[in-house]
C-alpha cells in the first residue's frame, strides 16, 4: 500500500517552479485581500487615525477696552479687521528643506501682500536706510541690547559676547540671512541651486529690503519655536485683497491662515495723540516688566507704548481665553473641543475727565495765536542783525521761512535725485551737486592741508561746516569723538570749543593722539593704528559719510539760498510738485509765471494754515494749555501744539510718518503741556505774595516806592516800568506786576534781625511754600511728566520767577487751581471711572486733596483782588462777558537770540471759580499773546461768542507786544 502511494506521487509530481507560482498567487490574493480590509472596509477609520494626532491649545485674542471722554465719546475703540499668522507645521527630510520651505512660503505672502498695499507687522530694529543700507532704527542702549540678544540666543544680556555685544546692523543681518541663522541667502558650495529656488517659489535673486522682511518673518516665526503649533502674526488689518489672494492660494501656504482680529482706531483728532498715546508690539523688556504683574503677556502681545494707552495698560488689557483644537500632521484644524473652551474677558472701558469738544477747540486756538504772532515777525530780508540786543524785537526774515521748508523736511530733498523728480527738483539738485563739490574740496583741504586756518578766522559757513563735523557728527549723532574720554578742562579742547583759536585739523590730531577718538567705530583695525593712522582713518571716513548725510545737505541748500543759487520761488513750486499743496488752490500758476512773489505766496499759506508754524519750526511753532475743574482738580483740557495722528502709529505703523515725526523740529512727541518746563516768569509773583504776607514782612498797609531799579542786590534787577511804580502796596503790586516790589519782599525774606542779608534764608522760605502750594512735586496727571524745580539760586530774582524756577504748563494749571480754592491742592487727574465692558462702573476716581495751605483768608482776598485787577488792566480781556482772576508771565530766555515765552494763569468766573487755566506760547514774545489765547478760550468754553469766530481757521489778526509784567 505504501508503494502504491509513492508511485502515485511521483507520477503528479509538480516541478518547482509551479510551486512558486502558486506560492505567489496565495500570498497575493492575502494581501489584496488585506489592502481591501486596510483601504475599503476600514480605511476612514484608519485616516482619521493617521490625522488625528495631535492636539494642542489655541489662543483666542480678547479685545482691548475702549476709551471715552467725560461726555462719553469714544476716543478709542476697536474695529474689525483680519491679521496674516504663519506657524511652522510641516515636516522635513533636512533643515536645508525647511529652510527653503519656510523661506519660499514667506516670500509668496509677501509678495501678495506688496501688490495690495499691505506691509508686514514687526518689532524689528534693524531698517534700510535712504542708501539701502542697514541700519537700527533706535540708540545704543537697553533696547538695543535687549535685541542682539534676542537675535543671538541669549536669555540674558550679560551673556552675549564682546562681539555680539558690537555687532552692527550688517553683521547682524549676515547672521540671521546666512548658514547660522535662517538661509535666506548663501554662498559658494552651500549656495541654493536654480532649481531649488525654483521648486520653492524664491527668485534666483532677492533685493535686500526682500531679504530683511524675510528676515524678519523668519525671526518672528523663531520666537515661537518652543511652541511649534503657536502660530505668530506677520501682518495685521490686511486688505480684503490681501485676504481674498492668500485663501486662493492657501493650499500652497503650508502654515499660512487669515484670522478675525481687532484694531485700534482713534477719534480723528491730532489735539488728543499726546494725550491717549497709541498702541503696537510689545518690545521685550516691556514685556519683561508687564509679565511681573501679569505673567500671561504672549510674545506678540499689543500694548500701550505711551499716554493713557501705556498707564492704563494692564485695565484695558483683558485676559485672552483659549480653546483645545485637534490637527492633522499638517496642522489643519479637524475638531474644536468647546468643552475646554475658555471665553475671552474683554478689557475695561475707561473714562477720561477730558471733554474732547474743548481739547480740540484749544487745540484750534493756539493754532491759530500761533501762527499770527509768526506772521507778525516775519518780514522781506535775508537775514536779522541781532546786535539790536533785545529778544522783543527779534524779526523773521523770509529767507529762513524758506530755508524752513528744507530744514524740517516740508521739502524731501532726496526725492531730487530721483528717475521721476519734476524739473524744478533736478534743477536744484544740479545745483546742489555743484555745491557740494566745492564744499568738500574746501573741507578736504582744510582736513589734509598744511596750516589751515584757526576756526574763528574762517567766515560764518565755513565755520558751520567745522563746527557740524566735529560736534554734531563726530561727538553727539556718531559718538566717534567719545563725551565720556574728553578732558573738558583740556587746554587744546577749550581752544576749539571757547576761543576758537585752532582748527579742526589741529583740534581731531590732537583727540586723537589723547585717545578721544574711538577708532573701532570707523575701522576694524583699531588698536593698532597710531595717532596719525587714526586722522587719516576719520578724515576719510568724514567725507564718505556727508557723503549721504542728509543733515549736512540741508546746510548746503541752506547756504545755497543765502547765496541766490537756488530761489524761494523753487522750494515754493517743490510745494506743489511734492503733494505738500495741491494745485487746485488756484496759486500755482500766479506762482510759477512770477505774478505772485514766494514771499506773498508763504504769507497767505501760513495765514490759511496751509502750511502750519510747528511744519516750519521757527520760533515760534508750539504751544500748550491745561484747563482744570478748581473743585476736584480733573482736567478738562491738556493741549499740547504741535499733536500727531495716532492712527498712522497703531497697528501696521507708517513707519516714515513715525521717522518724520522723530526728527521734526517742532518736537511733536515732546509733551508741551507735560514736559516742557520753563521758568514761570511773573506769574509766580502769587507764591512771593503768600510767602511776604504769610512771614509778615509785608501786609496791606505795606507800601514801598518803586524807583525802577532794585539795586540791593549785585547785579541791580529792572523793573519793567524802568520809570518806576512809585509807592505801591500788594494788590497794586499783584496788578502792575512790580519787579521791585516782589524783588524787596524776596530781600526782607532773607534779612536776620539784624538786617543782615541771607540768600539762603530767603531760598527756605521761597521753598517752604514752594511746597505747600504743590510746586515742588509732580502733578500727579496720568502722563509723563517733568519734574518741577523750586528756585535753589538767584534767591532776590526767584522771587519774580527767575532765578532757577521751572515747571511744566500741567503744574502752573495746578497752582492756578489752588489759588483759585484758596489753598486747596489737588493731585490732577485725567482719569473719571473705569467699567467693564458691560458698563458695569468697577472704579471711580475720586478727588485727591494732598495739601490744605495754611494761609489766611485776609491773604487770598488781596490776592484774588489783585488778580481781577490785572485782567481789567490787560485790554486783551475787554468785553470778555465774564469776570476773570488772572496773572500774567514773560520767561526770558537769553535776552537776545530767542524771543521770550509767554504765559498766563487764571481762573473763571472770579468771584466764584469753576474752571482754572494756564496758558504757555513758547518763543511767544509776551504775555499779552498768551492772555490773547487764554481770552479765546475763555469765550469757548463760557460760549460767550459765536463758535466761528473763535475758530475762524485761519491765523489770528491780533497781536500783542506788551507785557507788563
Amino acid at each position: 500500500m505504501g508503494t502504491k502511494i509513492k508511485r502515485f506521487f511521483r507520477k503528479i509530481r509538480i516541478k518547482r517552479t509551479t510551486i512558486l507560482v502558486l506560492v505567489f498567487v496565495f500570498m497575493s490574493a492575502t494581501l489584496v485581500r488585506q489592502l481591501f480590509e486596510l483601504q475599503i472596509i476600514q480605511g476612514q477609520d484608519y485616516i482619521s487615525k493617521f490625522e488625528s494626532r495631535t492636539t494642542k491649545k489655541r489662543v483666542i485674542k480678547s479685545t482691548r477696552g475702549n476709551i471715552y471722554d467725560k461726555n462719553g465719546e469714544e476716543l478709542a475703540t476697536n474695529v474689525l479687521a483680519y491679521s496674516v499668522t504663519f506657524e511652522d507645521n510641516g515636516t522635513y527630510d533636512s533643515t536645508r528643506e525647511k529652510n527653503l520651505t519656510l523661506n519660499g512660503t514667506a516670500y509668496q505672502v509677501l509678495n501678495i501682500l506688496e501688490s495690495n498695499g499691505d506691509t508686514i507687522s514687526n518689532n524689528f530694529h534693524i531698517v534700510l536706510d535712504d542708501s539701502g543700507n542697514y541700519k537700527f532704527d533706535v540708540e545704543e542702549g537697553f533696547t538695543l541690547n535687549r535685541f542682539r540678544a534676542d537675535i543671538y540666543g541669549q536669555a540674558l544680556i550679560d551673556n552675549l559676547t564682546k562681539k555680539q555685544k558690537k555687532a552692527t546692523a550688517d553683521e547682524m543681518m549676515e547672521y540671521l540671512t546666512g548658514s547660522s541663522g535662517f538661509s535666506i541667502v548663501l554662498d559658494g558650495d552651500k549656495a541654493y541651486t536654480e532649481e531649488e529656488l525654483t521648486s520653492h517659489n524664491l527668485p534666483l535673486e532677492l533685493t535686500r529690503q526682500e531679504i530683511l522682511d524675510l528676515a524678519i518673518i523668519r525671526y518672528e516665526l523663531s520666537t515661537n519655536s518652543f511652541k511649534k503649533y503657536m502660530a505668530v502674526t506677520i501682518a495685521t488689518n490686511v486688505s480684503e485683497q490681501s485676504v481674498a489672494a492668500i485663501k486662493e492660494n492657501q493650499s500652497e501656504l503650508q502654515g499660512i491662515d487669515i484670522v478675525e482680529d481687532s484694531v485700534r482706531k482713534y477719534i480723528d483728532d491730532v489735539s488728543m495723540g499726546p494725550i491717549l498715546g497709541y498702541t503696537g508690539q510689545a518690545s521685550a523688556d516691556e514685556l519683561e516688566e508687564l509679565r511681573k504683574k501679569n505673567p500671561d503677556y504672549a510674545n506678540d502681545a499689543i500694548v500701550g507704548k505711551v499716554g493713557i494707552e501705556n498707564y492704563m495698560e494692564t485695565a484695558l488689557q483683558g485676559k485672552d481665553g483659549e480653546e483645545t483644537v485637534t490637527v492633522d500632521n499638517l496642522g489643519k484644524v479637524l475638531k474644536i473641543d468647546s468643552d475646554t473652551r475658555v471665553e475671552p474677558v474683554a478689557g475695561n472701558e475707561v473714562y477720561l475727565t477730558i471733554d474732547s469738544s474743548w481739547q480740540s477747540a484749544v487745540y484750534q486756538i493756539l493754532k491759530q495765536r500761533v501762527a499770527g504772532i509768526l506772521l507778525s515777525k516775519i518780514e522781506a530780508t535775508k537775514t536779522y542783525d541781532y546786535s539790536v540786543q533785545d529778544a522783543a524785537q527779534i524779526k523773521i526774515p523770509i529767507y529762513d521761512v524758506y530755508n524752513a521748508l528744507v530744514s524740517n523736511s516740508v521739502i524731501d530733498i532726496s526725492k531730487f535725485s530721483k528717475a521721476d523728480a519734476s524739473d524744478t527738483e533736478k534743477n536744484l539738485y544740479a545745483k546742489f551737486q555743484q555745491k557740494q563739490q566745492q564744499v568738500f574740496d574746501t573741507i578736504t583741504e582744510r582736513l589734509t592741508g598744511e596750516n589751515p586756518a584757526a576756526l574763528k578766522d574762517e567766515d560764518d559757513q565755513i565755520q558751520e561746516y567745522m563746527t557740524y563735523i566735529c560736534d554734531d557728527l563726530l561727538r553727539d549723532t556718531l559718538g566717534i569723538i567719545s563725551k565720556n574720554a574728553i578732558d573738558t578742562s583740556d587746554a587744546t579742547y577749550q581752544a576749539w570749543t571757547n576761543d576758537k583759536s585752532i582748527s579742526l585739523k589741529d583740534y581731531l590730531t590732537y583727540a586723537a593722539s589723547q585717545n578721544w577718538i574711538d577708532i573701532s567705530k570707523i575701522s576694524t583695525e583699531g588698536e593698532y593704528l597710531d595717532s596719525s593712522e587714526v586722522y587719516q582713518a576719520l578724515t576719510s571716513y568724514v567725507i564718505d559719510y556727508l557723503k549721504t548725510d542728509n543733515s549736512f545737505s540741508k546746510l548746503l541748500y541752506k547756504y545755497m539760498l543765502q547765496e541766490d543759487t537756488i530761489s524761494g520761488q523753487e522750494l515754493c513750486l517743490v510745494l506743489y510738485e511734492q503733494g505738500v499743496l495741491s494745485k487746485d488752490d488756484g496759486m500755482y500758476e500766479s506762482l510759477a509765471s512770477g505774478a505772485m512773489t514766494p514771499y506773498d505766496f508763504m504769507v497767505n499759506k501760513i495765514y490759511t494754515l496751509e502750511i502750519e508754524p510747528a511744519q516750519l519750526a521757527l520760533e515760534p511753532c508750539s504751544a500748550s494749555a491745561v484747563i482744570t475743574d478748581v473743585n476736584t482738580g480733573d482736567v478738562l483740557a491738556c493741549v499740547s501744539y504741535p499733536g500727531y495722528d495716532n492712527n498712522r502709529l497703531v497697528n501696521n505703523m507708517d513707519t516714515d510718518y513715525y521717522a518724520k515725526l522723530s526728527l521734526d523740529q517742532s518736537s511733536p512727541f515732546f509733551n508741551k503741556a507735560t514736559q516742557q518746563t520753563t521758568a514761570p516768569g511773573s506769574t509766580f509773583k502769587i507764591l512771593s505774595t503768600i510767602a511776604g504776607m504769610s512771614e509778615g514782612v509785608v501786609d496791606d498797609s505795606t507800601y514801598i516806592n518803586c524807583t525802577g531799579s532794585f539795586d540791593l542786590v549785585t547785579p541791580a534787577i529792572n523793573c519793567w516800568n524802568k520809570q518806576g511804580h512809585g509807592e505801591i502796596e500788594i494788590r497794586e503790586a499783584i496788578e502792575q506786576s512790580c519787579n521791585y516790589y516782589f524783588n524787596m519782599v524776596g530781600f526782607k525774606l532773607g534779612q536776620d534781625e539784624n538786617g543782615d542779608f541771607s540768600e539762603n534764608r530767603s531760598l527756605t522760605v521761597l521753598q517752604k511754600y514752594a511746597s505747600e502750594i504743590g510746586l515742588d512735586k509732580k502733578t500727579g496727571i496720568e502722563l509723563t511728566e517733568s519734574s518741577p524745580q523750586v528756585s535753589n539760586a538767584y534767591a532776590v530774582p526767584s522771587y519774580i520767577g527767575q532765578g532757577t524756577n521751572a515747571y511744566t504748563t500741567s503744574q502752573l494749571a495746578r497752582y492756578a487751581t489752588t489759588i483759585a480754592t484758596s489753598g486747596t491742592v489737588y493731585d490732577l487727574t485725567l482719569l473719571d471711572r473705569q467699567t467693564d465692558s458691560k458698563g458695569s462702573v468697577l472704579k471711580e476716581y475720586e478727588p485727591n486733596v494732598i495739601n490744605t495751605m495754611d494761609v489766611s483768608q485776609n491773604v487770598w482776598d488781596d490776592i484774588h483782588d489783585g488778580m481781577y485787577r490785572v485782567v481789567q488792566t490787560h485790554k486783551q480781556f475787554d468785553g470778555l462777558g465774564v469776570q476773570v482772576a488772572g496773572k500774567t508771565g514773560t520767561a526770558e530766555v537769553d535776552g537776545v537770540y530767542h524771543p521770550n515765552h509767554g504765559m498766563f494763569i487764571g481762573y473763571a468766573p472770579a468771584t466764584d471759580p469753576q474752571y482754572a487755566i494756564a496758558v504757555r506760547i513758547e518763543n511767544g514774545y509776551s504775555s499779552g499773546n498768551a492772555c490773547l489765547a487764554a481770552d479765546d478760550i475763555f469765550k469757548y468754553i463760557f460760549q460767550l461768542a459765536d463758535e466761528q469766530t473763535i475758530l475762524t481757521g485761519v491765523a489770528a489778526s491780533d497781536t500783542s507786544d506788551t507785557s507788563n509784567d
